[in-house]
């Protein structure tokens, strides 16, 4: 980490403070640049996210400025550590810069739109998620099949369940992107849209519950998870990216900010 040396005996805390009181650009420069490490942190983790359309430096360059705004935005008194606040704000930078780029091939968005299809249809049917086998069964392919598309959807479902959850509170807050410090329904300030997420995620398999907790709370690598569910790592990834898409599923069906007034029992 670069300190200078005036501020060398002063905290991260202290001079956060200090900068929402003075707005010295002095601090403020201290401050971005003690947290530098943070934007590569992030940037290196969400890699898999944008890896297809941009590079980790063209990441860090756009997240510095986001860095510098969220410094000006702060307010030391709110009951949010700064290291959280910047997290979100920046994670919240990379699914809106991905979700802006036509990242998914022609073809995979197509079979991707007809698994979606296909496990609508299957849930107002049966009541329930379909099983792998059933969707498969319904797409009229094999289950190994099924299951390698499946294996592709991690980022597209996380994108499109992010941009539901914008689009239904109106504007993008840094509480709605799935990150690693907490499940998707601690992340929602709307009590109506928590509990019905509560009630997506109950409505999941174990297995895929244990997965989501393991990856959102307990903050475990694909890799890790697969070890602790002696599982491979493919696998992990593949019901991960089915929880996701189940659970945007779920809210599409039964949440909508037009009909929050009028539905009861649900909301």
């Amino acid at each position: 980490m670069i300190v200078r040396k005036e501020f060398e005996e002063r905290s991260n805390e202290e001079l956060l403070e200090e900068y929402s009181r003075t707005k010295d650009q002095r601090l403020k420069q201290e401050i971005v640049l003690r947290y530098i490490y943070l934007i590569k942190s992030i940037a290196i983790q969400f890699r898999g996210v944008y890896s297809n359309f941009a590079q980790v430096e063209d990441i860090v360059n756009e997240s510095v400025v986001a860095l510098m705004k969220a410094v000006d935005k702060y307010d030391p008194n709110m009951n949010t550590k700064f290291e959280t606040f910047v997290s979100k704000r920046l994670k919240g930078l990379i699914i809106d810069i991905t979700r802006k780029q036509d990242w998914v091939p022609r073809t995979i968005r197509k079979e991707l739109k007809d698994i979606d299809e296909a496990t609508k249809t299957l849930y107002e049917k049966l009541g329930r998620f379909p099983t792998d086998q059933e969707t498969a069964e319904y797409l009229n392919i094999s289950l190994d099949k099924y299951l390698k598309i499946a294996g592709k959807s991690n980022v597209y479902n996380l994108v499109s369940l992010d941009s539901f959850l914008t689009e239904q509170s109106g504007e993008r807050s840094e509480k709605n992107l799935i990150s690693k410090e907490q499940l998707p329904e601690e992340q929602v300030e709307n009590q109506e849209m928590r509990k019905v997420l509560k009630e997506g995620l109950l409505s999941l398999k174990k297995n895929e519950q244990l997965v989501l907790s393991l990856y959102y709370r307990k903050e475990l690598t694909m890799r890790e998870i697969a070890e602790v569910m002696k599982l491979s790592k493919p696998r992990i990834s593949q019901i991960h990216a089915n929880a996701i898409r189940k659970l945007r599923i779920y809210m599409e069906k039964n949440y909508s900010m037009e009909g929050i007034h009028n539905v009861s029992g649900i909301l």
